[in-house]
């Protein structure tokens, strides 16, 4: 009997197949459950509503589905792992969803002038662990670095611990390959110190998808410290530890990482790792310096006069590799740890001037108190950037509401301290709507230009980090179009 082979028979929906010439068709999916699962991010936000979701390997596949895009008037959406807590990867409207995962490959290493190209889909810590044996790590170090992709660091901007010393993803971003809204391909940046003409890679860097998707990135690398020296401290008052952050900033040292937990924190994160953090304290600061073995010494020795200045209980410094290890892997699995408290939180990212911090705290817990929901705070002290964790049960009546008229009132309460509305998280869909709290009219106005200089059409993340009003934020109305109606 001869069996014949019997080609696939093309999609009935115009941009499903032209999806599929583009890209292997098991890398477009439109089914229910896929797209279910991208309608989300790490954040609390919902109203996500998918189209097809693609899984490109290349740059000219990711051209392709940018011109496919075009062609059939709809907008895209870029997704790395999916760990953003501001909802920017919340696709709004059914767009096609561009997932960079499977790009994931780092291109080339170059010691000797200490840069290394890599995909997107690169995962934040799997490129420090590759280039940990040659002497080098990527600076960068989000708290959820297991997962997070170098694509997303890119477009949020994203920081971490260690950020203190060594700066935010921009600072570690020399060059940017990018497909933009209409298919092309632009080199934005190089690897010169002083590219000429404008820097429309500081533009890009931090622009939440909104001006294209990068498809290789040039990054710095950063040599390993040759000595390394973590402290803990203890305190009897929140406000104690942040004066002592505070302190240690202006006396001129600049530690490597200065990170405030609060009691409730501690405990949670005993419970869950056992980091060895004393749970009687009211809040532990992780301190770290890193340089040549005297000078770490030396600022060792600086941070503990001041610590006993600001009254510490105890001040511990690491024995061993171990040990500090130990003390980081509290510090980077705080989030996890609220899990055993309630099923959900809200996580809010603001900054606030060094000096404020303890004013800020005691209106967080004035706020949260109030509204009658937990928090658990967890920060960046060294550059004020606050982290409060709204910890909640969502299916309780009225819970969710409180929440987010506490968050509103901590959101308002950093501003007014002279803060701003992110450190690291971005705006997405959270924030948008008190950005003009924040920046004028005019201001407002320029991103706007700038965007749709990128991206005219507004096809690329609609509906995010801009306020209504202006341009691509209009299309947020687009979330309510139903599960698979494509128009």
């Amino acid at each position: 009997m001869t069996t014949w082979w019997r080609r696939p028979s093309r999609p009935a929906d115009p941009l499903i197949a032209d999806l599929h010439d583009a890209l292997a068709p098991d890398r477009v999916r439109n089914d229910g459950a896929e797209r279910s699962l991208t309608s989300h991010d790490a954040s609390e936000f919902d109203g996500g509503v998918s189209g097809p979701v693609c899984f490109p390997t290349t740059t000219g596949e990711v051209q392709a589905i940018m011109r496919i895009a075009e062609r059939h008037d709809r907008a895209v959406v870029p997704r790395g792992a999916g760990t953003g807590l501001a909802g920017g990867a919340i696709p709004l409207g059914a767009p096609i969803v561009v997932c960079t995962g499977k790009m994931n490959n780092v291109v080339q290493i170059d010691l000797e002038n200490r840069i290394a190209w890599v995909e997107p889909g690169v995962i934040n810590l799997d490129l420090s662990k590759q280039l940990r044996p040659k002497g080098f790590h990527f600076a960068p170090d989000p708290s959820s670095q297991q997962v997070c992709t170098l694509g997303g660091n890119v477009a949020n901007n994203s920081g971490g611990p260690h950020c203190l010393a060594y700066g935010v993803t921009d600072a570690h971003v020399l060059a940017i390959e990018v497909v933009l809204p209409d298919g092309q391909v632009a080199m934005l940046g190089g690897l010169e110190d002083e590219p000429d003409g404008l820097d429309l890679r500081g533009a890009f860097v931090g622009s939440e998808g909104t001006l294209g998707i990068a498809t290789k990135i040039a990054v710095r690398l950063t040599p390993n410290p040759p000595a390394v020296r973590t402290m803990l401290l203890s305190f009897s008052s929140v406000r104690d530890a942040a004066q002592t952050v505070s302190d240690v900033i202006a006396s001129g040292v600049v530690p490597a990482a200065l990170e405030v937990m609060d009691q409730p924190m501690v405990t949670a994160i005993e419970r869950y790792v056992g980091a060895g953090y004393p749970t009687d304290a009211a809040a532990v600061l992780l301190a770290e310096v890193e340089g040549l073995d005297a000078g770490v010494d030396i600022d060792v020795a600086h941070i503990d006069q001041i610590g006993r200045a600001n009254n510490a209980t105890e001040i511990r410094l690491a024995g061993s590799d171990e040990e500090r290890a130990a003390l980081w892997k509290g510090r980077k699995t705080a989030f996890g740890a609220v899990a055993q408290i309630a099923p959900d939180y809200y996580l809010h990212d603001t900054v606030v001037p060094r000096a404020k911090l303890a004013d800020v705290l005691e209106q967080v817990y004035e706020i949260v108190d109030r509204h009658e929901v937990l928090v658990l705070n967890v920060f960046h002290a060294g550059d004020g950037n606050l982290h409060p964790l709204l910890v909640f049960d969502a299916r309780e009546e009225g819970t969710l509401e409180r929440v987010h008229a506490a968050g509103a009132e901590i959101l308002r309460a950093s501003l007014e301290a002279g803060g701003v509305l992110s450190g690291e998280h971005g705006i997405g869909v959270e924030k948008q709507q008190y950005m003009e709290e924040l920046f004028g009219q005019a201001d407002l106005d320029h991103q706007n230009r700038l965007r749709q200089a990128f991206d005219p059409a507004c096809r690329a993340n609609p509906g995010k980090v801009l306020p209504a009003g202006h341009s691509c934020a209009d299309i947020q109305a687009l979330r309510d179009v139903p599960t698979g109606v494509w128009g």
